[in-house]
């Protein structure tokens, strides 16, 4: 079972403010780049930010394999 853990305010935009597992987050954050259509159509590996996910991945875009990384960097 995964310990619930606090997002920080950047994350929480995208996945809600209450503590929540890790595999929640990753899951609650690729609805959300389906549903804003913010996988490049031509490298479906790369995710293009938007606005909220510029303030999670701290640049423009970042692929599904580092995207893990900065989802940690805004958890407690």
């Amino acid at each position: 079972m995964q310990k619930p853990l606090q997002p920080t305010p950047e994350l929480a935009a995208i996945v809600g403010d209450s503590p929540i597992p890790r595999g929640e987050v990753v899951s609650k954050v690729w609805d959300y780049i389906r549903t804003h259509s913010l996988q490049n159509p031509e490298n479906k590996r790369e995710i293009l930010a938007d606005d909220k996910l510029k303030k999670v991945f701290g640049k423009d875009k970042a692929t599904m394999f580092e995207m893990n990384k900065y989802l940690a960097q805004h958890l407690k």
